[in-house]
This record gives structure tokens, sequence and C-alpha cells, in this order.
């Protein structure tokens, strides 16, 4: 087993609070949380020399001490103090989680679960503050103090063992499980507000996602044997739990079936605290994965905007630039992904004569996204950068493409396509590429206020058809949407692929389609004529 050097000090704290401790037993449910459970995961989580482990024993060790002090003594003036040392600490917890997030966005699912268990410490913590000071919540004290419990266990525990699990054992569906869970949480939380329906559900998919990871775990290569028993145990109690779980939210649904909270400490909350919790992290203890890290190293745009990027970057842009004809001089550079020789000889002109093309959008927002699309949209054309219509009425879209110094914008022959509707600029999009081991990839970046989105684009060729797609053809592709903020890049839950074909009639048709979070969201059709075709406009 991974010695851990918090292991003696925890377990003293633990039995001060179990020999001199005020109060019922079952309060020890989430001491033993907060004293023993939250520092030995801390610890597997933590990095060498980072700012977390340096300064960490300044602020957990006043929070631990804080936490026994007030399971031990009586109530007093001092309690509120006490107890806002220990949410101070999980606040820092929890900008921690926040920080890991933002050196790598989106790209791991397993690393962003624990990323999102630290942030949910901080509401453990926040509700144990609620029940110390006896804040009025509108909620009886001991469901204020089970909430407590719930964002220790529920919503910090098992999402980390989740990533933990997700570092060694990450089948397909792995993501849609530990993201249900997830979702779950912020459900139930809803549920137990406003509605018994949203809880019961919330339970049901919690279902879903528990049965789904004992499923993992007993398919997961674990390279001891007694690891993975132990961890088994300890996502295989969920599924005993969970049924206590679906009972209670049902009988609150139907007050057909009555278990009680009593009942609920005794088999729900002994199971959790003692069978998952402390079981599991033994087993993980045993042998901790090792962060699946993410190095990009690929070119990116150091152009950047403010608030307004339309008028004001064209303008910056437009001081260091030429007029040019096309987005890329020679198409060849793709090669061997695609052969200039078969393609259609229509689309290599249109990437590198983009001039001598006019260009009809016909943009077309999923339904479930328009809500979102109309708000975007009073953003948008606010800030003149992908301020896209909303209408589904084909439209033309006129521009410039501009030749950019590279000392300018750091990239390889980069091209400034700039696109407008009616005189007004749509977006800026500042096209190059580069190339990592075999593949060359298309560089697009979108200035943004103080930062930028950067579109790495596979190119390949089906037949006579182009093919671009953000989505990675091989684990260490550098396909993917990117923000690029503060010198830190981080990797976005969006996709996007285009189709480009030339058709029978002499003029080119381009898809293009995004999804977030593999949910599509948006389709732009395109319709591509050379300003030779008589009929463009029809």
């Amino acid at each position: 087993m991974t010695w851990n050097k918090w292991l003696p000090f925890s377990i003293i704290l633990f039995l001060v609070a179990v020999i001199f401790g005020q109060g019922p037993l079952y309060l020890l449910m989430l001491t033993v949380a907060q004293v023993v459970y939250v520092p030995l995961t801390l610890q597997m989580i933590k990095k060498k020399n980072d700012w977390f482990t340096r300064f960490y024993t300044y602020f957990s060790i006043p929070a631990y001490v804080s936490v026994v002090l007030l399971h031990i003594t009586e109530p007093s003036s001092w309690d509120a103090f006490l107890a806002a040392i220990y949410l101070l600490f999980t606040l820092i917890v929890a900008f921690y989680g926040m920080n890991r997030f933002l050196t790598r966005g989106f790209i791991r699912f397993e690393e962003f679960s624990i990323d999102i268990a630290l942030v949910f410490l901080s509401i453990g913590g926040m509700w144990y503050f609620t029940h110390i000071t006896n804040i009025d919540t509108g909620f009886s004290p001991i469901i204020t103090w089970l909430t407590a419990v719930h964002f220790h266990y529920a919503a910090f525990l098992l999402p980390v063992f989740n990533g933990l699990l997700g570092r060694i054992y990450k089948p397909k569906l792995y993501s849609f499980a530990a993201c249900i869970l997830i979702i779950s949480l912020i459900l139930l939380a809803i549920g137990i507000t406003f509605s018994v329906w949203i809880e019961w559900i919330s339970v049901v998919f919690y279902m879903i996602g528990i049965y789904m990871m004992i499923f993992y775990t007993c398919r997961a290569p674990f390279t001891r044997r007694l690891q993975k028993m132990f961890i088994v145990l300890s996502f295989g109690s969920l599924g005993v739990t969970i049924l206590f779980s679906f009972l209670y939210a049902f009988g609150r649904l139907t007050n057909f079936i009555s278990i009680g909270i009593p009942f609920m400490l005794q088999t729900h909350g002994f199971l959790n605290c003692v069978v998952f919790a402390l079981f599991g992290l033994i087993g993980w203890l045993i042998s901790v994965p090792t962060e699946n890290t993410t190095t990009w190293t690929f070119p990116i745009s150091e152009i950047r905007g403010s608030i307004i990027i339309g008028e004001k970057v064209l303008s910056k842009i437009q001081c260091d630039s030429k007029p040019h004809k096309g987005l890329v001089d020679d198409m060849n550079i793709y090669e061997p992904h695609i052969n200039t020789s078969t393609l259609s000889p229509m689309i290599r002109d249109f990437y590198e004569n983009t001039m001598d093309y006019r260009l009809f959008a016909e943009v077309q927002w999923k339904g479930w996204f328009k809500p979102f699309a109309y708000l975007y949209r009073l953003i948008s054309s606010v800030v003149q950068q992908i301020n896209l219509p909303l209408s589904k009425k084909r439209i033309e879209m006129t521009g410039d493409v501009l030749k950019i110094k590279e000392e300018l914008d750091s990239r390889k022959s980069p091209r400034a396509w700039v696109r407008k509707i009616h005189e007004k600029v749509t977006f800026i999009a500042i096209y190059s590429w580069h190339k990592t081991n075999d593949r060359t990839y298309m560089n697009i970046a979108l200035p943004l206020p103080w930062s930028s989105m950067i579109g790495i684009l596979e190119v390949n060729q089906m037949g006579h058809v182009l093919h671009l797609s953000s989505k990675k053809s091989e684990a260490n592709s550098d396909a993917g949407i990117y923000l690029v903020w503060n010198n830190r890049i981080l990797a976005l839950p969006i996709e996007e692929t285009f189709y480009v074909k030339e058709r029978e009639d002499g003029t080119l048709y381009a898809k293009h389609q995004m999804w977030i979070f593999s949910v599509p969201f948006l389709k732009i059709k395109y319709a591509i004529y050379h300003r030779d075709f008589k009929n463009g406009e029809q």
C-alpha cells in the first residue's frame, strides 16, 4: 500500500472525536469523512511541488482540528469561527479543482470528474457551516446535516473514485456513466428543494450510473487482486444503498412505502461510511493510478481581441496585412491524407483562390439550442464575432481574405478570412497550418475578447469529397476545439466537421455541423459559386 504520512494524524484526530465526542454516535459519519477520508483522498490527487501541495499543511491542519473541536465541545460562541475555518479550507480545495480544470479543459473526463468533486466539497463545507451555525434554510437540522454528509460522500468521494477508475479503464460509455452521476447530484439537490418528482427521477438516473460503474470495476484490469476485491466491494455496496435511496424517494413520492431517516442512517449511512468509503479508500491506496497528462505543442495565434472583435480586430490586422487570393497557397501541404490529383479540382481551387467565389449560407440552429442561441446573439451582435443569424433564410456572406505577417500571428502563412452579412462583420477566422508527425492540420484561430478559440482540423479525402474534422481519428491527434486564455490551452467539449463536395452543376456544396457534449446544436449549409457562374444568385 502507498504510505500516506497523513494517516497517523487522521487516525489520532478521529480517535479523539470518538473518545471525547459530544452528541449521538451517528454524527461521526460526517466527522470521519472530514478528518480521515478527505485528507487521505486529497493526498492521492495532489501533485508534487504545485502551490496546493506547498501550502496544504498551513490551511488543512487548522481545518481538521476545528472539526474535531466542534465535535468534542459543547456549543459556544466560537463555533461559527471554527466552522468558517473548515469552510475556507473547502473553498481553497474548490479553487484547486478549478485550477486543475483550467490547465486541461474537457479533454479527459476522468480528470474532470475529480475536478468537479473538489468543487462539490466546498458545497459540503457550506452546508456544514450552515448546520453548525443553525442558519435557517427552511430544512430541519437533521436534513441540513445529511446534506453536508451527502456532499462529502456522494459528491466528493464517488466522483474521485470514478476518476481514478477512469485512469485505468475507460470504455466507450465511461464518460456517459460518470456524467450521469454528476448530473444526478445536481438534480437531487434541486429535487429535495423544489420537487419530489425531480428527486425520484434523479435517484433513477443515479442507479443507472452506479450500476454501470459497478460493471466497469468488475471489468477493469487491476494489477493487484486485493485492490480489485476492495474496489469492487466498495462500488458494489452502492448497488445496495441506492436501492434504499430509491425506496425512500419512492415513499416520499407515493406515501406507499415508509422508510424513515433512522432506518436510512442505520443501513444506507453505515454501508456508505464503512464499506463504500473505507474499503474504497483502502483499495485505491494500494496502488494509486497515475494521471494521464496531455501536453499540447501545436502553434497558436498570438492575435487577441478586446470587447469588440469585428471592426477593431479588422482595423488592427489591416495595418499589417494585404489582400490575398486564397486561404491556402497550395493544398498539396495536406498530402498524403489528400491526393490533389483525385480531389475535385474545384474544391482545391476554392481554397487556393477563395476570393473568386461567392458564398451563400443557411444557418440551422437545433430546436433545443434556440433559447441559448437567442441569448448568445445578444452578445455576439455587440462583440461582432461568430455572429450568426437566427433565421434559416439563405443569405450571402461577403468579405475579404487578408495575408497577415507571420511575426504578428506567430503561425505559418496566416490568412484572415473576414466574412460579412449586409456589410456587418459576422466573424473573423485566421487560417494557418501546422504539422505533427506525418499529418498536416488546418489550424484556425478566431480572436475573442482577450483570448482566442482554436480549431485544429484533420484534413482527409473521401473519394472526391473533402472532409475536415476536429474529431480525433487517433489518440495522439492534435485535432480538437480549444480556448487559449492567459497562456492556457483548454480543450472545449465542442466538435465540428465540414464536408465539401462538387455538385454536377459545377458548384460546390458544403455542410458544417457542430456538437456540444456530443449533442448536435448547429448545422450550416453552404452553396458556393464561382463568380463566373451566371446563376450564382439562384
